[in-house]
This record gives structure tokens, sequence and C-alpha cells, in this order.
């Protein structure tokens, strides 16, 4: 699963640990979200000053790697069968989704049951506005602002804003660090 090959989610193993991920989610859901130890112990790795409101979902979690300065607002989701990877001071906005999981194409396929995963990683300074969905395999380079809804398909490069379904470039963000304030 992790090395992207197809695999089973039925497996028994998989099926426990994924059991365990909804069991550690209720429990942190319930009691509002925040920074929660229970969030903490599930992922792979957190840095400091991590946060997470309450309706956070994953597959797993041990698969999240996220790093300091870290938050994410109401209804996230993240579909790890794959690595996560999120840098340093990262936003992501409400009901936002970033998914690894993939099936195939074709029906008779996806009739098996198989399932694969390609990676994602987001750079560093990313603030992915709400509702925005980060497909499998996609890397977000740092210093970049995926717009609200905005559907990412393909790789995005440092200093930038991304928006639309698919998402392309809207505009380079400059060296100079201004006044650049605004929602997109």
């Amino acid at each position: 699963m992790i090395s992207g090959q197809p695999y089973d989610p039925s497996d028994p193993e998989l099926r426990r640990l994924a059991s365990h991920a909804r069991q550690t989610l209720l429990a942190f859901n319930r009691q509002g979200g925040q920074a929660s130890p229970l969030l903490a112990e599930l992922f792979g790795h957190t840095g400091e000053d991590f946060y997470a409101e309450a309706g956070f979902h994953c597959d797993y979690g041990r698969n999240i790697s996220v790093g300091d300065h870290f938050y994410a607002n109401a209804g996230v989701v993240i579909l790890d069968v794959c690595p996560v990877t999120i840098g340093d001071h990262c936003l992501i906005g409400p009901h936002a989704g970033i998914y690894t999981a993939a099936h195939p194409l074709h029906g008779m396929e996806r009739r098996r049951g198989l399932e694969y995963g390609r990676p994602v990683t987001i750079g560093h300074d990313v603030w992915i506005g709400g509702h925005a969905v980060i497909n499998p395999g996609v890397v977000i380079g740092s210093d970049v602002v995926v717009a609200s809804g905005a559907v990412v398909t393909r790789n995005v490069p440092d200093r930038c804003v991304v928006g639309g379904n698919p998402a392309k470039i809207i505009r380079r963000l400059d060296e100079a660090y201004g006044s650049s304030s605004g929602a997109f």
C-alpha cells in the first residue's frame, strides 16, 4: 500500500489499523478537537504547536507527518493510504481534502476491490483554502496558496497562488513580502 502497489483494503491488518484510527478520531472529535494528544499519537509525526478542529478524519493517521505550527480547520479529511507530508506553518481550511487513495480506471478492475495510492507532499508556509482538494501524487511547493474550492491535480511550484478546477497558477508571488492580503 505505502509503495503505491495495488492492495486489498479488506486485509485484516489494514482493517485493524483503520478501526483503531476511527476509534481514536471518534474520541478526538467528541472532545472538540484542539491540540489533542490523541491525534498527535495517531499521526506518524507532529511538530510543535499542532492544532486541529473537530470533524477531522483520516484513514490510518500513521502515514501523516506534519511540521511545526500546523492548523486544520473543521471537517478536514486526509486519506492517508500513502504518506502525506506537510511542512511547517501550514493552514488547511474547512472541509478541505488531501487524498492519496486511488482506484483503477476500468470498472472490471475496480470490481476486484483492489486500490492503490500515491503520496502527497506539501511544502512550508502553505495555505489550503476551504473545500480545496489535493489529489493523489501531488507535490505542492513552499509559499503556496491554494484557493478555496480548487482541485489540485498536478504539482504546484513554490511561491504562487493556484485556483480552479483543475487548479492552475493564478499568480506568482514575488520575492518581496508586502501587504499581500486578500481572499482567494
